[in-house]
């Protein structure tokens, strides 16, 4: 942890090359101090782990054991699929087809995976079991670190809080399900998404970014009602490469069209 080397540029928030002109080099970045990506790190954890909670109470209300609902938290450890996982059943729908969405809702896990491991850089030995930490909120705060030492930083300390206090409040949760009555009506599944999204709002700073994500959103609640759970969250990711295809073609048709007068006129000056 005693190296400062930085990030790539690209490294940022979303992990996206910039189209624009290039930004300052790598070396001119400010190192962030110690102190600043701790308490960023924290607060992350601390927020998102506390809506654990939620998660203990909706699990318990679907009709899962206090075992059951522990375990999941203890070994599943990504929000969105525990939630997909215990609605699906709530519903009705068929475990091998519940954990079926879940399964697939998880794999943007791996996705995040193949940026942070490049990032961090961890020994091997240290590397499954901080792949058990990629998630979203992980790889929020540490993809916009400037250094090696702060991005592992604010790796650990975003998963080692969000870990122990998710596990702690599920088990709060499914404890207290039966003191909260009809556990539907409080709503509580939707806190993990809104956490999620208070932390992901601030990142989108370029009108692409914005415009990928509200497609996205479009495209989640559109396909909600007609696919299993899990499945629109997946199929939502079409909207970056249709936002790219479209940004490409928008930046290339003025290219396009003196490219084309160059040729109509070559061919005048040839025939």
């Amino acid at each position: 942890m005693a190296e400062q080397t930085a990030l790539p540029e690209s490294a940022g928030a979303t992990g996206a090359i910039s189209a624009g002109p290039p930004g300052p080099a790598p070396e001119a970045r400010p190192d962030k101090p110690d102190a600043a990506v701790v308490r960023d790190a924290l607060g992350v954890g601390i927020a998102v782990g506390l809506s654990g909670f939620a998660f203990g109470v909706t699990s318990a209300g679907s009709g899962l054991s206090l075992l059951q609902t522990c375990v999941l938290s203890l070994l599943v450890f990504t929000g969105a699929s525990q939630f997909a996982l215990v609605g699906a059943l709530a519903a009705g729908g068929n475990p091998y087809t519940a954990a079926a969405g879940a399964f697939f809702l998880g794999v943007r896990n791996a996705f995040y995976g193949l940026r942070l491991s490049q990032l961090l850089a961890l020994p091997r030995a240290v590397r499954p079991f901080a792949a058990h930490w990629v998630i979203d909120e992980t790889t929020a705060v540490t993809l916009p670190q400037p250094t090696r030492r702060a991005a592992r930083i604010g790796f650990t300390v975003t998963g080692l809080t969000l870990y122990v206090l998710w596990n702690l409040t599920t088990l709060v949760g499914a404890l207290g399900a039966e003191a909260l009555g009809d556990t539907d009506a409080w709503g509580l599944d939707a806190a993990s998404p809104a956490v999620f999204l208070a932390l992901l709002a601030p990142m989108l700073k370029s009108t692409v970014e914005r415009v990928t994500a509200g497609l996205a959103v479009v495209l989640a609640l559109t396909l909600l009602p007609v696919l299993p759970a899990g499945v629109p969250v997946l199929l939502s990711a079409l909207a970056a490469p249709v936002v790219l295809f479209l940004t490409g073609r928008t930046k290339r048709g003025p290219d396009a069209e003196v490219g084309a007068a160059a040729q109509r006129k070559k061919g005048e000056r040839h025939s």
